[in-house]
């Protein structure tokens, strides 16, 4: 990744109708992974790996556009359950680390 380059911040809430299946996290991770073999994407959780406690996520990738990060997004598994909704941001790169 470039200084100058942009890309998408996906933020993923919990609506509350649930827990996720596991069928379902297994099918979103699996679909994300697909993505970063396309594109630049990176994608974490927030909350207590220890005790599986997850409180949202966060996926940073690239899209030409808005309609395409809305798009790409809206594909992903756990999106269509009703578990959690998301929140998409542009976001302009300023400084990166430089790769060694």
């Amino acid at each position: 990744m470039k200084e100058g380059s942009t890309l998408f911040v996906r933020i993923d809430y919990k609506n509350g109708a649930g827990e996720v299946t596991e069928q379902v996290a297994i099918a979103s991770a699996q679909y994300l992974k697909q993505l970063s073999e396309e594109r630049y994407l990176t994608a974490g959780v927030f909350g207590d790996m220890t005790t599986e406690e997850i409180d949202g996520a966060m996926v940073i990738f690239e899209a030409e556009n808005l309609a395409e990060a809305k798009a790409i997004s809206d594909a992903d598994p756990v999106f269509q359950g009703g578990f959690y909704h998301y929140e998409i941001k542009q976001w302009h790169v300023m400084v990166t680390a430089i790769e060694q």
